[in-house]
């Protein structure tokens, strides 16, 4: 179980605040008082009474968080299973125990997941605490029911948030990655380096850069949506894109390798056909021969040229 210490002051029993001592605790309303307060001459729970926690209401005792809670489950525990007071009780511990769910939500404030959710799924931690509580056992509620509405909130996260699969043991390695991030980052007074949180937990380097991208695996961005950072350009706009020439590299390489083994005038030949698109009227005018010797010696090129044979005379 967690320490008292990790509990802020309105969910913390009055009682076992650090630094102060049990006889200098507010005093509260006897059990009687409490009990008086909260349900009526028949033993029925009151409407609405455990609102009165906090501030005085009006013709009835004050009632802090700790008696109330103490005085609801004792109440619990005498009524049978079967009796529709039952689900009433059950229903003021929830609400009464609410900022609690809440303090624990803040925790993950970092996750960009609605905060609304993350109080659901703790109310949830809650409800099971609540259920299996003993107070026989002489532990305060808070001090038991934190690690319950924690776990359950890390479950949340751990199987239904994450957008990718990440290995169970860098999941629960994460958690140990980060509290020692928060750590690091109020000692240094800047963000650690991998290094440093490799030192601090004795992993190794690899691991702590596997978790830090484990972390970042919680929401996926769409390739549509504008990054504010790259002046409102989508992911998409900055993907590359395939090449339609890309597959005619080497064959242009090859044709311009076997060019420069041709005699210069058939070069020529083949660059005013071919790069400067003469027709062969106009090169054989360009070369002072017949247009029928220019169709021949074309052919005769082209004929090499497919072959990949080197010019011969």
């Amino acid at each position: 179980m967690l320490p008292t210490d990790v509990l802020p002051a309105d969910v913390m029993p009055a009682d076992v605040m650090p630094g102060k001592p049990a006889a200098e605790a507010p005093a509260g309303p006897s059990p009687d008082e409490a009990v008086a307060a909260v349900f009526g001459p028949a033993g029925e729970l009151r409407s609405g009474a455990w609102r009165s926690a906090g501030p005085k209401a009006p013709g009835r005792p004050a009632i802090d968080v700790r008696t109330l809670t103490r005085v609801l489950f004792e109440r619990l525990s005498e009524l049978p299973p079967e009796a529709p007071e039952r689900e009433r009780v059950r229903a003021a511990l929830i609400e009464v125990n609410i900022p609690l769910v809440r303090y624990a939500a803040t925790r993950f404030r970092s996750r960009n997941e609605p905060m609304e959710d993350v109080v659901q799924v703790g109310t949830i931690g809650l409800i099971n605490a609540i259920d299996r509580f003993d107070p026989s056992r002489g532990v305060q509620f808070p001090t038991y029911a934190l690690p319950t509405i924690l776990g359950e909130i890390k479950r949340y996260f751990r199987d239904n948030v994450r957008t990718m699969h990440v290995p169970r043991r860098l999941q629960e390695l994460w958690v140990q990655v980060s509290g020692a991030m928060e750590e690091l980052t109020v000692t240094h007074g800047r963000v650690p380096k991998v290094p440093e949180i490799a030192a601090s937990l004795r992993i190794p380097e690899e691991d702590v850069r596997a978790c830090l991208d484990a972390g970042r695996a919680y929401n996926a961005a769409s390739l549509e949506a504008a990054q504010e950072h790259e002046g409102g350009l989508a992911l998409l706009d900055r993907l590359g894109y395939e090449d339609s020439a890309l597959a005619e590299v080497e064959h242009r390489d090859m044709v311009r390798h076997l060019l420069v083994q041709l005699p210069e005038r058939e070069r020529r030949i083949i660059m005013l056909r071919f790069f400067a698109n003469l027709t062969q009227s106009q090169i054989s005018n360009e070369l002072g021969m017949s247009q029928m010797h220019v169709s021949r010696l074309l052919s005769r090129i082209l004929t090499r040229l497919r072959s990949g044979n080197s010019w011969e005379e």
